[in-house]
């Protein structure tokens, strides 16, 4: 299948300015979405609701995020409060279970995996993840003169 393209405005950010990419090709930055941030769903759980909160500011200052990006960031910060429901599940409880098996890997250790896994997709997509926090900061730092979000 592929790596997921990066959106237009990622690309841009790592580029080498005047429209280009980090290979310097041109970005296509495709249509025109009117950048508003989304409204938070009022089912978030308390978690990902926080989580919204925490990230919606960056993405809304570097024009990635718009209405139509709701449901996407809600799987994120669902996710993560999966995650981190799952994590604090096994640092209360353990790793392991005791079982009529004998001992098992706690059903959380599984349950963090996947949300972890699910989690770091989705913040591929809306440049979360410490491979683009690096060019997410390139972009901040410059002066911009050929920064297209300065």
């Amino acid at each position: 299948m592929g790596r997921t393209p990066k959106p237009a405005a990622l690309k841009l950010i790592e580029g080498r300015g005047n429209g280009t990419d980090s290979g310097g090709r041109k970005v296509n930055t495709g249509p025109a979405f009117k950048r508003v941030p989304p409204k938070p769903p009022t089912w978030l759980s308390r978690e990902a609701a926080a989580e919204w909160r925490r990230v919606i500011p960056e993405l809304s200052r570097l024009d990635l995020i718009k209405e139509a990006d709701r449901a996407a960031l809600a799987a994120y910060c669902e996710a993560w409060a999966t995650f981190v429901d799952a994590t604090r599940q096994v640092q209360r409880e353990g790793l392991t279970i005791d079982a009529a098996q004998g001992t098992l890997p706690h059903p959380a250790v599984a349950i963090a995996r996947n949300a972890g896994r699910e989690m770091r997709a989705w913040a591929g997509h809306f440049g979360l993840t410490p491979s683009t926090e690096q060019a997410l900061a390139r972009g901040a730092d410059d002066d911009g003169e050929d920064n297209p979000f300065a």
